[in-house]
């Protein structure tokens, strides 16, 4: 049976209530694997898991009822392990590594940041700061529309800008909310965000860093801005003890449905 892993915390930290139960139907009953100064929280890891949202919310509900007695390093929904023994061998020999990231986030939890280009507004915004797509525009204006050749090139004139400016917000999205930060982390880049990065902030700071939110979105009003947390600092733990399905499979090892 290979273990499923939920997080990792200080050995000292790992009250959770009696009765509690992860993933899996029916729920795997939760246990605390020790190694020296630091736990990992498991249970067994159910066959074909797949992220349902039953297991999403027992996942994150484990981390919840952990994070009561001390700070959680979270694993991510689907991370699994051959065996305990694979869990604590890690444990031992990246033990340096995870009570430092323990003091590090101690208090702490991550914002994920969004933001996208509200069409219509950032079309306004291109031509309002931008003076040769501007001249341009009006040259066409005055000529009756311009010539397929100018309505071309006038469009491609803005696409560029467009993309331009998406770059200048991306940059201005994380210098307004990086001071309010104790780390940053940029995510993968996708199509339809022009930013996605995770902040890592104060639990007690959570209040500055929205208004902080709020204040950029007024400064920028051609932005979609979206704002999900608090969250567990998933975006500040390196890989831990476990492995997701991806690389499982390729192993031999149990499909577990790894997608968060």
């Amino acid at each position: 049976m290979s273990t499923y892993v939920y997080g990792i915390t200080a050995r000292s930290h790992t009250a959770v209530p009696d009765g509690t139960t992860g993933v899996g139907e029916p729920p795997e009953p939760i246990r605390i694997l020790t190694e020296g100064e630091l736990a990992a929280i498991v249970s067994d890891s159910p066959e074909g898991l797949r992220p349902k949202r039953r297991d999403l919310l027992a996942h994150q509900n484990v981390l919840a009822q952990a994070e009561a007695s001390g700070c959680v390093l979270p694993m991510r929904f689907g991370s699994v392990a051959p065996d305990d023994a694979s869990v604590t061998g890690v444990l031992a020999e990246r033990a340096e590594h995870y009570l430092e990231r323990l003091r590090a986030l101690d208090g702490k939890v991550e914002y994920n940041i969004k933001a996208t280009h509200v069409e219509e507004a950032v079309l306004h915004h291109v031509m309002a700061t931008n003076a040769e797509v501007r001249s341009l525009a009006e040259a066409n204006r005055k000529a009756g529309g311009g010539s397929y050749e100018q309505k071309l090139q006038l469009g491609e004139m803005v696409a560029s800008a467009v993309k331009a400016q998406e770059g200048e917000d991306a940059v201005a999205v994380q210098q307004a909310l990086e001071p309010l930060a104790a780390a940053v982390s940029v995510g993968p880049e996708s199509t339809g965000w022009l930013a996605n990065v995770s902040f890592l902030v104060a639990r007690d700071s959570a209040q500055e860093f929205l208004a902080a939110v709020e204040a950029l979105r007024s400064s920028h009003p051609h932005l979609e801005v979206r704002a999900n947390g608090p969250l567990p600092p998933y975006s500040f733990v390196e890989p831990g003890p476990a492995e997701h399905a991806e690389h499982a499979e390729q192993a031999g090892q149990p499909e577990a449905a790894a997608r968060d």
